[in-house]
C-alpha cells in the first residue's frame, strides 16, 4: 500500500469516527433513545440527566464525565470484573506509553537517517528509491546491514520487555488487591457462603444422594454445615416452567392488546387471536386470552407434580453445600475431603446465576475425556482455518479481483475507487471473517463440562485468542508462503522464527491501517450505538406491547469478554511486535487503547449491565495472554535482528527465558488468591447477620423453587425423602 492510500484510509476513518461521536451526542440528548444510551443508569433508579442541562451536552461532556468517575464508581455501576477489563486496558495503554517514550525518539531519527532501502534499489534494477513510503523509510528496513545503529533497536527490544515487566507486576498487585476488598466487604453474598461439590460416590441403598451429602459433610465440619441442595436433572421440569412463563407473557400482552382496543365507539373491543400451530401460522384459531389462561391452569399442576419426580427421583452426583461463616466456606473449599482425587472434588461455588446445571454431576472422567475431546477439535480448528484466512489475505487484493473478476476492472481503475478498495478491503473482509467464530468457541468451551459462565467465557477467550495470533497474525504475515514452507515447517519448526523475520517487516502498513480502522469505526460504532438504537425503536414501535416487553428491547448485556480481550489482545501483540520493527505503530496502539479506555468506562457507567460477577477473575487470564505477547514479541526479534547480520544478535536469547522467569514469579506469588480465598480476607465482619434460608433459597432453579422462603423445609425434605432411591448418574 502507497502512502496515499494509508492516510486516505486514516483521513477516513477519523471523518466516520468524528460523525459517529456528533451522532452519539446528539442522539443520547433526546429522552426517548434513553434506554438505549444510559440502560445501566435507569436499571439503578437512576436520572441520566442529573445535574446537567439536557440541551447544553458538549460533544465531549461524555468524556468528561469518564475521567471524572472513581474506580469505586465504575465498580458501582459494572462490577469488579468490569474495573479489570479498564485495569488491563490501562496497563496495555502504559506499556505502550512507556515503549514509545523512549522508542519514538530514539529508533526513527537513526532510520530515517539511513539508507539502507536507497541502496538496495540501486542494486536491484526493478526498483528506484521512490518505490519505498515514508513508512519503511522509519522502520528498521531502512537501516543497514551489520550497522552499529542496531544496537539502538536490539537494546529497544530490552526496554519494552522490562517495561512490560514493571507494569504487569503493578497491575498485578493492584487487581490482586481490588479482587481482596471485594472479598471483604460487608455484604453479604451468596456464593461466599457456599462450596460446590462434584463426583459425590455412589450413596447405600438405603440413602438418597442428599442423606449421603448431609452425613458426610456434618460428620466433617460439625459446627459449620448449615445444608446442602443437591443437584438434580430438572430438564423437564425447566420445560413445563418456561411453558408457563411464556404463557403468561402472551397474556399479559394479549391483554394490553384488548384493553387498547376499546374504544368510545366500541366499548366492548376486540379480543385478540391468534392459531396454535408453527408460529401462530397454522392451526386451530383461539382466543388468545382464553387459551392461555387455560394452559396456565393446565401446566401449573404438571409442574408441581414433575418438580415432586424431580427432587425425589432425578438427584444427581454433584450438591451445594452450605455453611454458616464466609471463613468456614472458604476453609471448605481449600481442604482436600477424600484420599483419592476423584472422590469429593470441593471447590468455591460460582455465583447462582451463572451456574450451568446440566455440567455440574459430570464426573471427573468424563470431564477430562471432553477437555482432550475439545482441545483436539479447537486445535484442528485453528491450524485448518489458517487455509480460508490465507485465501482472504490472497484475493482481498485489487490485481487478484481485476484478473479473477475481469468485468470489475471499469469500477476498479477508477483512482478514488481503487484507493479506497487499497485501504479497506482485505481489513474489512478480514474483520467480518474473525466474526462468525467467536460462538463455535464458547458452544465448545460450555461443553467442557466447565459448571460456571464466567469460568466458559474465560475459557473461549483463551482460544479465541490464540486462534487470532495465530490465524490473523502469524498467518496473514507469513500469508502465500506458509503452505509452499509448510514441509519445512513440520520438519523443522523453529524455522517459522525466520520466517517471522523474513515476513513481518512488509506487513507493517497493513497492521497500521488494521488497528487505525479498528479503533476509529469499531469504537465510533459502539459509542454511537446506531445497531441497537434502530433495532430498539423497530421493536418498540412494532413488536412491544408491555412494559415488559420494552425492557426485554433495550436489555444492553454485559461487556463480552470472551470477544473483547482477545480482540484488544491481537492488537497488543501486533503493536508490541512491530513497535521495534516499525515504531511510528506504537501512536496507533496508544490511541487504540487510550480511546478503548475511554469509551469501555463510558459504556460500563452507563450501558452494559454484567450478567455475573466473579471479582476479577479474569485477571490471571488477561496476565498471561500479555506475557504470551510479549514471548511472541521476543521471538519475533530474534528472528529479525539477525537478518540484519549483527553478530550481537543472539544478546535478546535471555529475554526469553527471563520472561519465563518473570511468568513463573508473579504466578506463585498472586495467582493462589485468584484461584481460593485468603482466610484473612473472608474472616471480615458482616454488617449483618445473614438469613441463611434467603442464602439457600438464591441457589434453587427458578423453575423448582418454591413460592414462599417457609417452604424451604418442605422442598429440602422432599430430597431426603425418597419411596424409592435415586438413580445412579
Amino acid at each position: 500500500m502507497d502512502i496515499s492510500s494509508f492516510i486516505t484510509s486514516l483521513l477516513t476513518s477519523f471523518i466516520i469516527f468524528v460523525a459517529l461521536v456528533l451522532v452519539f451526542t446528539w442522539l443520547s440528548r433526546r429522552p426517548g433513545n434513553a434506554p438505549v444510551y444510559y440502560p445501566s443508569v435507569l436499571l439503578r433508579g437512576l436520572d441520566p440527566w442529573e445535574g446537567r442541562r439536557r440541551g447544553t451536552r458538549s460533544p465531549v461532556g461524555w468524556i468528561r464525565e469518564a475521567l471524572s468517575a472513581s474506580e469505586s464508581d465504575v465498580v458501582a455501576a459494572g462490577g469488579v470484573d468490569a474495573a479489570v477489563y479498564l485495569v488491563f486496558l490501562s496497563t496495555v495503554l502504559s506499556i505502550l506509553v512507556f515503549s514509545g517514550i523512549v522508542l519514538l525518539p530514539v529508533l526513527l531519527p537513526v532510520a530515517g537517517t539511513d539508507h539502507a532501502l536507497e541502496r538496495s534499489a540501486g542494486f536491484d534494477k526493478g526498483k528506484t528509491a521512490n518505490n519505498f513510503s515514508d513508512i519503511e523509510r522509519l522502520a528498521l528496513g531502512n537501516v543497514q546491514d551489520k550497522s552499529k545503529r542496531l544496537w539502538a533497536f536490539l537494546l529497544s527490544v530490552y526496554w519494552v520487555s522490562f517495561v512490560t515487566y514493571f507494569v504487569l507486576w503493578k497491575s498485578y498487585k493492584h487487581v490482586s488487591n481490588l479482587r481482596a476488598a471485594a472479598r471483604s466487604t460487608p455484604d453479604i453474598k451468596p456464593e461466599e457462603f457456599a462450596v460446590l461439590v462434584r463426583d459425590i460416590p455412589k450413596p447405600p441403598p438405603d440413602e438418597t444422594i442428599k442423606d449421603s451429602v448431609d452425613s458426610y459433610f456434618r460428620a466433617l465440619h460439625p459446627n459449620t454445615f448449615y445444608r446442602s441442595l443437591v443437584v438434580t436433572d430438572h430438564t423437564k421440569a425447566d420445560k413445563i416452567y418456561q411453558e408457563i412463563e411464556d404463557n403468561k407473557r402472551k397474556l399479559a400482552r394479549a391483554e394490553v392488546v384488548y384493553a387498547n382496543s376499546k374504544t368510545e365507539s366500541r366499548p366492548e373491543g376486540t379480543k385478540p387471536t391468534h392459531k396454535t400451530g408453527f408460529l401462530g401460522l397454522i392451526g386451530k384459531k383461539v382466543d388468545t386470552i382464553e387459551y392461555c389462561s387455560e394452559q396456565i391452569k393446565e401446566l401449573l399442576p404438571k409442574l408441581e407434580a414433575e418438580q415432586k419426580i424431580t427432587l425425589r427421583e432425578k438427584q444427581q452426583r454433584a450438591a451445594i453445600v452450605f455453611f454458616n461463616s464466609r471463613s468456614a466456606a472458604a476453609s471448605a473449599s481449600q481442604t482436600l475431603h477424600a484420599q483419592v482425587f476423584d472422590k469429593w472434588t470441593v471447590m468455591e461455588a460460582p455465583e447462582p446465576r451463572e451456574i450451568i446445571w446440566p455440567n455440574l454431576s459430570r464426573n471427573i472422567y468424563e470431564r477430562q475425556i471432553r477437555q482432550t475431546v475439545i482441545y483436539s477439535i479447537v486445535f484442528l480448528t485453528v491450524f485448518f482455518y489458517m487455509v480460508p484466512i490465507t485465501a482472504v489475505s490472497a484475493v482481498t487484493t485489487l490485481e487478484n479481483l481485476r484478473e479473477k473478476l475481469p468485468f470489475l476492472k471499469v469500477v476498479v481503475d477508477q483512482k478514488i475507487v481503487k484507493t479506497v478498495l487499497q485501504a479497506y478491503l482485505p481489513q474489512l473482509a478480514l474483520i467480518v471473517f474473525l466474526a462468525l467464530l467467536p460462538s463455535l468457541l464458547l458452544f465448545l468451551s460450555k461443553t467442557e463440562g466447565i459448571p460456571s459462565q464466567s469460568h466458559v467465557v474465560r475459557a473461549a477467550s483463551g482460544k479465541y485468542f490464540y486462534f487470532i495470533v495465530f490465524n490473523v497474525f502469524i498467518g496473514y504475515t507469513i500469508g502465500t508462503t506458509l503452505f509452499k514452507s509448510l514441509t519445512t515447517l513440520i520438519n523443522n519448526p523453529p524455522q517459522i522464527v525466520q520466517m517471522l523475520g523474513n515476513n513481518l517487516p512488509g506487513g507493517a502498513t497493513f497492521f497500521l491501517t488494521f488497528v487505525a480502522l479498528k479503533f476509529f469505526v469499531g469504537y465510533g460504532l459502539e459509542l454511537s450505538r446506531l445497531v441497537p438504537l434502530i433495532i430498539f425503536h423497530l421493536k418498540k414501535k412494532y413488536l412491544c406491547k408491555t412494559e415488559d416487553e420494552v425492557r426485554a428491547a433495550w436489555a444492553p448485556g454485559d461487556l463480552g469478554y470472551n470477544t473483547r480481550v482477545p480482540n484488544d489482545m491481537l492488537i497488543a501483540t501486533v503493536v508490541m511486535c512491530y513497535s521495534v520493527i516499525a515504531p511510528l505503530i506504537i501512536p496507533f496502539g496508544v490511541v487504540y487503547f487510550a480511546l478503548g479506555w475511554l469509551i469501555a468506562k463510558n459504556q460500563v457507567l452507563r450501558v452494559y449491565v454484567p450478567s455475573y460477577e466473579s471479582n476479577g477473575r479474569m485477571w490471571p487470564h488477561m496476565h498471561t495472554r500479555i506475557i504470551a505477547a510479549l514471548l511472541v514479541y521476543q521471538t519475533t526479534m530474534i528472528g529479525v535482528i539477525p537478518l540484519k547480520k549483527f553478530i550481537y544478535a543472539p544478546v535478546l536469547v535471555p529475554l526469553i527465558p527471563i520472561s519465563f522467569i518473570f511468568a513463573y514469579i508473579t504466578q506463585m506469588r498472586f495467582y493462589p488468591s485468584f484461584t481460593k480465598t485468603p482466610l484473612e480476607v473472608a474472616q471480615h465482619q458482616l454488617k449483618e447477620t445473614p438469613n441463611m434460608e434467603a442464602i439457600y433459597s438464591a441457589y434453587i432453579p427458578p423453575c423448582l423453587k418454591p413460592d414462599k422462603l417457609e417452604d424451604l423445609d418442605v422442598f429440602e425434605d422432599a430430597q431426603s425423602h425418597t419411596t424409592s432411591r435415586a438413580p445412579s448418574i
